[in-house]
């Protein structure tokens, strides 16, 4: 049962008053003829030639000032805010009153009238009717001012806590308009990848989310169990295997925009269900996939900014295309002094580690592969602000990828990194089934029991494979971060309307 406070008794109380009058306060059917920039458009195109533009209009109130025998308000809709005006000579002085007396801001109302401006200037609708659309029993935050010594007014946002704007997303997207273009923004970055794969010739296909077996990345799933079935399954982590048995089936290039899950940490780049882009694509490798990628990243941008040019934490980024390559092995040995060719055990990476960097604390039970990662993320991956492909991984950390020609032991892979972070990552994707069934068991051998890492024998992915897969490559990427990367946000919480958070005590 909630517990309200005085400000919200006040309404409450205003709400009974209502339903007492006879007046419903949520009402099953509005009205609204035109959106306020709508409105505002109209009236400015028809105002020179002195026509009348009638319009109702519908939102929520922002601020009200009463004045006598004329009362203002401001609303807010989708497409902004316009001024009411309400005068007793036209809407009656017992109306005028109720308006003032029973309205609050933060209400729903619906007001028609005639579009005019005042004297100051503003284009307003002067109301010749209204009625309540939804009573606000709670005041939604109020921004505040904040006067400097030198008598300078600053605005502080309605509501800045980051906490509470995360938990409250309805309140911070009602009161801070930033927010909803954000969010608008996100909209049009996926529908610019659509757009952008669609010309291309891809597919947009949907695979599975609930799976018997989850698999295509190294995290620990999300387990649920299936009454009927009978059966354990698993909120999926990546779209990859199912992408790739349709390549089998002749479908040569395609792609899903959707929600993985990870059961991992959460962190300003992590949560744990964010939406991936994946695509695959029939007869490349990665080097063309590398191309691709440049000229997507670049068209979403200028799409959806106008620029290809962008700052992310104060850093001027540029992506138009080419971007730079760089050598996985070579970047590693540049910035930490350490190549990884040299150490070919998990035992002596570590021991290189630690003489070269004492100060450094990389977990001595470590495989090889996630040492690698350790020096990846502590030394090469903060320098790569400008938009890079780290390409040419070891095998130990990919799996699913094909070996460079004539080395077995480095493998077709890139990553692409932007702003100090991993935006992407693609591979020459491995069709041997002979060869995958082999990955599939050293993954299990080289990780312990209970390791999130650990990757399970997919027979049903191999069976596909049998049938023939042909060479191809895959990519696949965070669309959080590209949000996050294109919109200088510094949290995944930002871009994410509901992210997880702790349970509220």
């Amino acid at each position: 049962m909630a517990e309200y406070n005085s400000l919200e008794k006040i309404r409450l109380q205003k709400l009974e008053d209502l339903r007492a009058e006879g007046i419903e306060a949520y009402p099953t059917r509005a009205k609204r003829t035109h959106l306020s920039s709508e409105a505002i458009a109209e009236f400015e195109e028809k105002e020179k030639d002195g026509i009348e533009v009638k319009a109702t209009l519908a939102g929520r109130i922002r601020a009200m000032r009463a004045m006598g025998k004329i009362s203002f308000a401001h609303i807010e809709d989708g497409a902004g805010k316009v001024q009411l005006f309400f005068r007793a000579n036209e809407i009656g002085k017992e109306n005028l009153d109720f308006f003032n007396r029973m309205f609050d801001i933060g209400d729903f109302i619906q007001a028609e009238g005639v579009m005019f401006r005042t004297k100051t200037g503003e284009v307003t609708l002067h109301v010749h009717d209204f009625k309540l659309l939804a009573k606000s029993i709670s005041p939604l935050p109020a921004a505040k001012d904040e006067t400097l010594e030198d008598g300078t007014v600053l605005r502080h946002a309605a509501l800045e806590d980051p906490e509470l704007r995360a938990r409250q997303r309805y309140a911070d997207l009602a009161v801070n308009p930033g927010v909803r273009e954000t969010f608008r923004k996100r909209a049009a970055i996926v529908r610019a990848l659509q757009n952008f794969l669609d010309d291309h010739g891809f597919l947009e296909v949907e695979t599975p989310i609930l799976q018997p077996i989850y698999g295509g990345a190294a995290a620990r799933p999300f387990m649920t169990h299936h009454n009927e079935l009978e059966q354990d399954m698993y909120l999926r982590i990546s779209f990859e295997l199912y992408l790739k048995r349709l390549l089998v089936g002749n479908l040569e290039k395609v792609y899903e925009i959707g929600r993985d899950f990870r059961n991992e940490g959460v962190s300003f780049k992590h949560n744990p269900e964010f939406t991936q882009l994946e695509f695959y694509w029939a007869y490349a490798d990665y080097l063309q996939v590398m191309e691709l990628t440049e000229q997507m990243v670049s068209h979403v941008a200028q799409k959806v900014l106008g620029t290809q040019k962008i700052t992310y934490k104060g850093n001027a980024i540029d992506l138009t295309p080419p971007w730079r390559r760089l050598e996985m092995r070579q970047g590693i040995l540049e910035t930490s002094g350490i190549d990884i060719a040299e150490h070919k055990t998990a035992g002596e990476l570590f021991k290189a580690i630690r003489e070269k960097h004492p100060e450094k604390t990389p977990d001595p039970n470590a495989t090889r592969g996630k040492l690698i990662d350790y020096l990846l993320s502590e030394f090469l991956e903060p320098t790569l602000i400008q938009p890079t492909f780290l390409h040419d991984y070891p095998r130990d950390i990919s799996p699913l990828a094909k070996s460079i020609p004539g080395d077995s032991l480095t493998v077709e892979r890139f990553e692409g990194y932007v702003a100090g972070f991993e935006l992407c990552n693609a591979f020459t994707e491995l069709n041997d089934p002979l060869d995958q069934e082999q990955r599939f068991i050293e993954m299990g051998r080289d990780y312990a029991a209970d390791d999130e890492e650990k990757h399970p024998m997919d027979e049903d992915y191999l069976r596909a494979m049998r049938y023939g897969m042909p060479p191809n490559g895959g990519f696949g990427m965070g669309v959080d971060r590209l949000a996050m990367l294109l919109l200088d946000k510094h949290s995944i919480r930002e871009v994410l309307l509901f992210p997880a958070l702790r349970k509220e005590d």
